[in-house]
């Protein structure tokens, strides 16, 4: 897989209600090399973290959820240009909603995100954000620890809870016109989508990645510019 240039703008971001959407992923494998596994044949279950394009700490890949692709072709758009993997995107642990700490468009600080499991499979040595971002596979407790906000903590207990068995809605990967959320009655008035989830591989091709997406971490502050690309950290 050839990595794309990360796009940016806020042309096709969706917004309900004063939220900006925004679509994630917990990339997760099991370790089969790692000094603790114990002999365990599936191997230790981690988890992969970015992080900020400003300022420090460790975040899940996220960031606009835009008006031509799909919610879970968002997903794993995020995961490809924030943390360079791609896999299979399973079903939505939820959504929660939270005040951006970084740049404020027109619409406001508030921000919904969608929450998705993403079994890696491929990992890239490069990556369109390899340049502002670092990624780190840490086990889950350690994790817990370096999760910014509590609504990460959240997602990455139901993320385990999926993972038990727990939360049937993991049961198996998400369709090109199946949605685990509540997000498409809350956008019926958008634009409907035009490109299909993923379900086993990041959906990469140029087509996909528009030149309007832009990231939504949650970092210091930056500046607002009116009709450039920004990124809204």
């Amino acid at each position: 897989m050839v990595a794309s240039v990360s796009p940016t703008g806020r042309c096709r971001q969706r917004y309900v209600d004063g939220c900006r959407l925004v679509a994630g992923c917990i990339p997760y494998r099991y370790n089969n090399s790692c000094d603790t596994c114990n002999g365990d044949s599936q191997g230790r279950l981690e988890v992969l973290m970015v992080t900020p394009h400003r300022g420090e700490g460790f975040l899940f890949p996220k960031g606009g959820w835009e008006t031509n692709e799909t919610q879970e072709a968002a997903a794993c758009r995020e995961a490809l240009e924030e943390a360079g993997v791609s896999g299979v995107i399973m079903n939505c642990l939820g959504s929660w909603e939270f005040t951006s700490k970084s740049c404020q468009d027109e619409h406001g600080l508030q921000r919904k995100v969608y929450m998705y499991l993403l079994h890696v499979t491929e990992e890239l040595d490069s990556w369109p954000e390899d340049a502002v971002r670092e990624r780190k596979w840490v086990p889950v407790t350690e994790a817990m620890g370096l999760c910014k906000n509590e609504w990460m903590r959240e997602a990455l207990v139901k993320f385990t809870d999926c993972l038990e068995g727990g939360d049937t809605l993991c049961s198996s990967p998400v369709s090109g016109d199946d949605s685990a959320s509540d997000s498409l009655s809350h956008v019926s008035d958008e634009q409907p989508s035009e490109q299909p989830a993923c379900e086993e591989t990041v959906p990469a091709p140029a087509g996909i990645l528009s030149d309007n997406a832009a990231s939504d971490d949650e970092a210091p502050s930056c500046t607002t510019e009116e009709n450039t690309s920004s990124s809204s950290d």
